[in-house]
């Protein structure tokens, strides 16, 4: 989903996202969207900060009940002192949703290993730990599961010839970049990603939690800095199969600087310095082609620029796409290509 545009289409926009998801964010993406008092309302924070899940969770951070009437985020919003607007400035959409795992492991686990991977846009690093984890795919030939860690188990259903691994993998090196990373360690930021899962999802909200145990048993290594400027240098650092990867990461620059991350991550790429694992919004990523036809409200998987699987943006399902169905080339020779 675009968080850049008109305001209106914005919220109509993350309406059909949470449709069937959340009916609550559903219906106040909606009224929002035909609320000429509160769009001007919005109208005064800047752009970025406008996005539909920003909003609503500052909203439910000051108490505003979710699920709950429309009537009541109006209120809280047009009737702010100035405390609801702060939140929304000084906060971030850093959902960390740890379900996406079960549609990279079957990347990660097609790269190699030992893996070294770099997190964009890492939030509090939750999916820095694939290796933590048990999964279940949901297959056309059956259930098909990779266990062995004890942790918690990620199911998906999957659709295609996904291919599924075989082993555990092996992750001897992680750092995630973020703006404003969170400390899971932190009470207050653990609340801050607990509020933002979706108010009726009450499974993300569980997995959540459990993700952050995962997470405080090795704290990750976050780095504070901007993308462009700071990935180069993990890059270089990260022994052994370095792999970055995003998810729902880059739709958050603004769309003049989004050209100039593909550009650095196509000559990493190029250069043989990493692999690159992007998990975006069909679209986000110029010059990383879309298959037709699009899924509409899934995301884009692509490995070194090449697409490789259509994706629930909460990690419920995988649709792997047969080589046939692949367009473009990577920027570098490449197993996907």
């Amino acid at each position: 989903m675009e968080v850049f545009g008109d305001t209106a289409a914005v919220y109509r926009g993350f309406a059909a996202e949470a449709a069937g998801e959340s009916p609550c964010f559903e219906h106040w993406a909606h009224s929002v969207a035909r609320d000429g008092e509160v769009l001007e309302w919005l109208a005064r924070l800047p752009e970025r900060k406008r996005q539909p899940n920003l909003v609503f969770a500052a909203a439910r951070w000051h108490g505003v009940p979710a699920p709950g009437p429309y009537d009541a985020l109006r209120t809280a919003l047009l009737e702010d002192d100035g405390t609801l607007a702060r939140t929304i400035l000084a906060r971030s959409t850093q959902t960390n949703e740890v379900g996406r795992l079960a549609t990279l492991a079957p990347v990660f686990a097609m790269l190699g290993g030992p893996l070294s991977l770099i997190e964009a846009g890492a939030s509090a690093g939750l999916c820095l730990y694939p290796d933590r984890y048990d999964y279940r795919w949901a297959t056309d030939e059956g259930v098909r599961v990779l266990g062995g860690t004890g942790g918690p188990v990620l199911t998906t259903a999957a659709d295609g010839p996904l291919p599924v691994p075989e082993r555990p993998l092996e992750v001897t090196w992680r750092a995630g970049v973020d703006l404003n990373p969170l400390d899971v360690t932190r009470e207050d930021d653990v609340a801050w990603l607990l509020t933002l899962v979706w108010p009726e999802q009450t499974s993300r909200r569980a997995r959540l939690q459990a993700a952050v145990a995962v997470a405080r048993d090795e704290p990750p290594r976050l780095v504070r800095g901007d993308l462009l400027d700071t990935l180069p240098a993990l890059v270089a650092e990260a022994p052994g199969v370095p792999v970055v990867f995003h998810s729902a990461v880059v739709v958050y620059l603004e769309p003049d600087r989004r050209p100039e991350f593909v550009a650095m991550m196509t000559d990493l790429v190029g250069r043989g310095a990493c692999h690159w694992v992007s998990n975006e919004a069909p679209g986000v990523l110029p010059g990383v082609p879309v298959p037709a036809p699009a899924r509409s409200g899934r995301f884009l998987l692509a490995v070194d620029g090449v697409p490789v699987a259509w994706t629930h943006g909460h990690g419920a399902d995988v649709a792997w796409l047969p080589a046939s169905e692949r367009p473009g080339t990577s920027a570098s020779p490449s197993a996907f290509s």
